[in-house]
């Protein structure tokens, strides 16, 4: 029995069929005369001279890079992104997706590359309002507005044989192309899948669309940015797979103050990166990331020299002073004199010409400034010079990522001594983080490494008796404790320092009286009458001979 011929196909093409993507063998420019659907809504204004950008390490001699026009992401990426390869970047509304591409593309134009930004979500009005919101003019970027691709709506006896979503798709994908090959962008941003996503109206489909768009880019050296929200479901981690790197950016909520941003490097094929969650912020001006700080990435071999107070009593107590490049806790109630002793070191580090930095969670600079001029201590003259910068956190805005990033700013700018005022508002500041003690661990190993003496002050709830206690217990984080306790003797109430720990060498184990007046800090000699230090409740048992006459009215810190 003969078998039947099969019968040619007479069936109608599909509107996607009309305007398939082109092959390998097509020529680049097959649809550069046929750009009339973005015509009249694409704009292009002349670069400005390009700029120059410096690879940050040796990897971008086997990858070209693209930096990102955000240093801390570019840190982060250990360079930028791979040239000619394409980028998902996904995350919420609001979490700074469309900030992000439009720095991507106006790093490119100010290097003189082509730049062109397609979009289906927002109308090219809306973008450039954004760009006036951050100060920025879009010269060098061209807009193709999308959305006017698929016209007015239209009723239904204009699709009869096919979907409407497959003649929008079709149109819209028509006019991406024709733009693409009229511009022939080295950067390119499409905002946003899902809205393809919704065209597509099948994850195949949809899937099979991007690895086309994909292909037919990948022969035009163009590196891409596709954005997206965050997955969903099984169709986005497909989608994934399709992309040469991933970038998720996070919002989060606390339950009071305004709202930490996060970025996570979740892919990047072929080539290394800083992995983990790096704080960001969006402000006038665009993102500032603020990459995760590793100690071990910030080797510093220097000298564990002494650092002395300017009080001969207290180096004695603390065996010849602190060591560089360790830290010091502060640590007793309220008033005791915590932030006059780190004052003390600030204003004799100065007269050293060292630059100090206090980050103040508790008080404002002013208070700061007239407890010390109340003691004595001249400080206005070191601001004036720079030698004192006075830092005040706002405990409601802060992530610890940002402060991080500013010590290390400090750091880099030639600061010798930190202090944060106080560990206790550090705490408060991110109530919701969960790995604080390693956010400061990990600090003060970059403070160490750097050579840079730190003072953390710690402030312990109650104020006499066995009630005095920290409210988180960092003690074993720091090098060197002193301890700063009330007692009282002969109907008056002093003040009593002592050294609890010193990694770095011996020091004394005796305890000694601390007077505050308007001559600065005094440390007395040796009291052997004391007892119950271990236990919190301190009581002096001796004679009023040893103890440090009151000179006048003391201003406690």
């Amino acid at each position: 029995m003969p078998r039947p011929s099969r019968k040619p196909n007479t069936s109608a093409p599909t509107p996607h069929s009309r305007r398939a993507l082109p092959g390998p063998d097509r020529p680049r420019n097959a649809h550069a005369s046929g750009h009339r659907a973005c015509k009249a809504h694409c704009r292009f204004v002349a670069a400005p001279e390009p700029g120059d950008s410096t690879p940050m390490n040796g990897d971008s001699a086997t990858f070209k890079r693209a930096s990102t026009g955000i240093p801390g992401l570019d840190y982060a990426l250990d360079g930028g992104l791979p040239v000619n390869r394409v980028y998902l970047i996904q995350g919420d509304p609001g979490a700074g997706k469309t900030t992000l591409a439009m720095q991507f593309l106006l790093a490119g134009a100010q290097r003189g590359e082509p730049t062109l930004y397609a979009t289906l979500s927002e109308t090219e009005e809306e973008l450039r309002d954004i760009a006036v919101s951050h100060g920025w003019q879009l010269a060098g970027v061209e807009i193709c507005d999308l959305q006017s691709a698929q016209g007015e709506p239209r009723n239904g006896t204009e699709y009869t044989l096919f979907h409407p979503s497959e003649v929008e798709l079709a149109e819209t994908t028509r006019s991406l192309l024709d733009t693409v090959d009229r511009v022939k962008p080295a950067r390119l941003v499409l905002d946003s899948l899902s809205e393809m996503r919704l065209l597509a109206r099948d994850s195949l489909r949809y899937r099979r669309q991007i690895l086309s768009l994909k292909q037919y880019l990948a022969r035009r050296d163009c590196t891409v940015l596709l954005l997206d929200y965050g997955p969903d479901g099984a169709g986005d981690f497909q989608l994934q797979s399709l992309a040469h790197g991933l970038i998720n950016l996070e919002h989060l909520a606390p339950e009071y103050g305004g709202q930490r941003r996060r970025l996570r490097i979740q892919k990047l094929r072929g080539v290394a990166f800083r992995e983990g969650y790096h704080d960001f912020s969006i402000r006038r001006g665009g993102i500032e990331v603020y990459p995760r700080l590793v100690a071990a990435d910030h080797r510093h071999e220097g000298q564990l020299e002494n650092v002395t107070s300017g009080i001969v009593e207290l180096d004695t107590l603390l065996g010849g002073g602190v060591a560089r490049g360790t830290s010091t806790m502060l640590l007793g109630p309220s008033g005791v004199g915590k932030t006059t002793l780190a004052s003390q070191y600030v204003v004799t580090g100065a007269q050293r010409g060292e630059r100090s930095v206090v980050y103040l969670f508790d008080e404002m600079p002013s208070v700061w400034r007239e407890r010390c001029e109340g003691l004595g201590m001249q400080i206005e003259p070191l601001i004036s010079r720079r030698l004192l910068e006075l830092r005040r956190v706002d405990p409601a805005e802060l992530s610890p990522g940002e402060f991080a990033y500013s010590v290390r700013q400090e750091v880099e700018r030639g600061a010798r001594m930190v202090v944060i005022d106080s560990l206790n508002g550090y705490q408060s500041a991110m109530l919701e983080e969960r790995f604080l003690a390693l956010h400061l661990r990990e600090l003060l190993s970059y403070l160490n490494e750097r050579g840079v003496l730190t003072l953390l002050i710690m402030t312990q709830h109650g104020l006499v008796g066995s009630i005095v206690e920290s409210p988180i217990e960092l003690s074993y984080l720091a090098d060197n404790v002193i301890l700063l306790r009330y007692f009282e003797a002969f109907g008056q109430v002093r003040q009593a320092i002592s050294v609890l720990k010193k990694r770095t060498g011996p020091h004394e184990r005796s305890i000694r009286e601390l007077r505050l007046g308007p001559d600065g800090p005094r440390v007395g000699g040796t009291l052997r009458d004391f007892q119950g230090v271990l236990g919190g409740d301190l009581t002096y048992l001796g004679g009023q001979a040893p103890l440090l006459e009151e000179r006048s009215a003391a201003t406690d810190g």
